[in-house]
């Protein structure tokens, strides 16, 4: 969710809570995305892989030298302390898996407000595909999953994710834009129910609909009392 640490800096809320990420961690981890997809999809010689492996392993050791980062808690509540506005770009924190665009391991999906819907959008590289050509189905999910958290946003409602169905009906494709478009359906109490569907040029590919629980009053994010 909101919020990500970094040890403090230019753009903190306070010690360790970062609003955003730096710029040069955003190029960084877009680089190394690009990276990972190309060593999927291309055929590189064994000669450039290990050129690739010894740069890598080179520079790993001054990153791992750094100050590791803390994700404080008291962050994730940031989300919720008003609603976006239509239009508004959506995003948790910026070391999201799936959203999250500082995240060199992530998916790094686009998630905008339109009316009540949260709107996902994203091209699936190479990295991601299970069977030739198609998108592994847990990444599908977890883009499901994610997307159904922004509408949390929408609702101005903190929960988390009590069951998530998805149903696949066409192949999910790599290499073209999917997007995925979610809805809160009914809320009775603590549980809410959400829908969402997958579209690629209009075509619907896949549907999922997400059981969700509100944090309940006296609780933090992480279920213990606040």
């Amino acid at each position: 969710m909101a919020g990500e640490g970094s040890g403090g800096g230019p753009g903190d809320d306070g010690p360790g809570i970062a609003r955003r990420a730096s710029p040069e961690r955003l190029a960084a981890a877009t680089s190394l995305r690009r990276l990972g997809h190309a060593v999927v999809a291309h055929e590189a010689p064994d000669a450039l892989l290990e050129r690739v492996a010894v740069t890598a392993d080179r520079l790993l050791v001054d990153v791992e030298a750094a100050p590791p980062r803390e994700r404080p808690v008291g962050s994730m509540s940031r989300r919720f302390e008003a609603a976006p506005a239509d239009g508004a770009v959506l995003d948790h924190f910026p070391d999201c898996v799936v959203s999250g665009h500082a995240n060199p391991l992530g998916i790094a999906i686009d998630v905008r407000r339109e009316g009540d819907d949260a709107v996902a959008r994203v091209v699936l590289g190479a990295a991601f595909e299970g069977a030739p050509g198609r998108a592994h189905g847990g990444v599908v999910a977890a883009i499901f999953d994610d997307t159904l958290g922004f509408v949390l946003d929408i609702v101005d409602v903190p929960a988390y994710t009590g069951r998530l169905s998805v149903s696949y009906l066409a192949p999910t494709p790599v290499h073209e834009e999917i997007e995925f478009r979610a809805r809160l359906r009914h809320r009775e109490g603590r549980k809410l129910l959400l829908e969402s569907e997958a579209t690629v040029a209009g075509v619907r590919i896949a549907e999922a609909e997400g059981l969700f629980v509100a944090i309940a009053a006296g609780q933090d994010e992480l279920g213990g009392q606040a």
